[in-house]
């Protein structure tokens, strides 16, 4: 039974002898004429791939925004779990706080998707504004400052950014985010 270490050699000598392969390979022909007919291909095969998945990561960003927030905020201050003296509340704040700090996190990355699709950019630039007044937002849950004008302002926000999807044909769906991709923001 070959040892580890052995074992380790022979993967690095595999890839190194495969990278100066495929190294060689490409390095062949002319270079004018090649650096000229990868170049565009490269980079339309590369905007045709933004255009084409842009509604699908806009979706998934921001369902997992609006899942994070309908979980981690609106349900626990429906359950009156932000009110002062409420059993657990220091911690339902911390976790509401991480939720609205991812939640800014995904409807950023889902304005920035929505960019590779012209319907969908023009259905969400007017929610940026919105967006980027969330920001403060959840050092304030933390705090249990002003809870309930910070978790309308979180609703209405994903209310608005479903509304825009929905337009664009772009449906949001609600999708809980996992503790651990909560805290990893």
């Amino acid at each position: 039974m070959p040892s580890t270490v052995t074992v380790r050699r022979a993967g690095v000598s595999l890839t190194l002898c495969c990278t100066l392969l495929a190294g060689a390979t490409a390095c062949g022909g002319s270079g004018e004429d090649t650096a000229t007919a990868s170049a565009p291909s490269t980079s339309a095969s590369a905007s045709a791939e933004k255009q084409k998945f842009a509604k699908t990561r806009f979706v998934a960003n921001a369902g997992l925004a609006a899942g994070a927030t309908y979980q981690w905020i609106v349900k626990p201050y429906r359950a009156g779990k932000f009110k002062k003296g409420a059993n657990g509340r220091k911690f339902a704040l911390v976790k509401a706080g991480l939720a609205g700090a991812f939640t800014y996190n995904r409807l950023k990355a889902a304005t920035k998707n929505a960019k590779g699709d012209p319907t969908l950019s023009k259905a969400v630039a007017p929610l940026t504004s919105g967006i980027d007044a969330l920001k403060d937002l959840p050092s304030k849950l933390r705090k249990g400052e002003g809870t309930d004008s910070v978790v309308n302002s979180f609703d209405d926000i994903i209310k608005d950014v479903k509304g825009a999807g929905s337009k664009a044909g772009a449906e949001v769906k609600d999708k809980v985010p996992s503790a651990g991709e909560l805290a990893k923001g």
